[in-house]
């Protein structure tokens, strides 16, 4: 038996051969999971119904599972026509979900455009589509090193 939170047997196979630097996005609903991923991407479907699953619950699956370094999530334009005021509702629980999981992580906004870049980069390997209904859910992890 696992004693990691993390189940899924697609997405533990992929982080299996996930190394230092190695991409995963964790994408809402909205986000165009089949046109916007690098180039040796996998696409895992998660989004049963609207809100099921959400992004924070498999933000703290992965962070039960791995070393991450960095996490990035998309970042609002102020002239795009979803902007909304203010830091999205959503990213306190990925602050809760990184506390929860004793990380000292921050996270740290890409602007929208250049997020979608950073995504198509050959390190990306791995999507995992939910059903977020959040706007702005969008996370991209960076896989750390294990040191112990």
């Amino acid at each position: 038996m696992l004693k990691t939170t993390l189940l899924h047997p697609e997405i533990l196979r992929v982080v299996a051969r996930a190394g230092h630097h190695a991409k995963i996005l964790i994408a809402d609903g909205n986000y165009p999971a089949s046109t916007k991923r690098g180039p040796h991407a996998e696409v895992i479907s998660l989004n049963l119904s609207p809100g099921v699953v959400n992004v924070v619950q498999v933000l703290s699956a992965l962070l039960s599972a791995l070393p991450i370094d960095h996490v990035n999530t998309m970042g609002i334009p102020p002239d795009d026509p979803y902007a909304q005021h203010g830091e999205p509702p959503v990213w306190q629980d990925y602050r809760a979900a990184l506390t929860s999981a004793g990380s000292t992580l921050s996270l740290a906004p890409i602007l929208k455009w250049d997020f979608y870049k950073q995504v198509e980069s050959p390190d990306h390997v791995l999507t995992i589509q939910t059903a977020d209904q959040s706007l702005w859910a969008n996370v991209l992890l960076t896989v750390g090193c294990r040191t112990s």
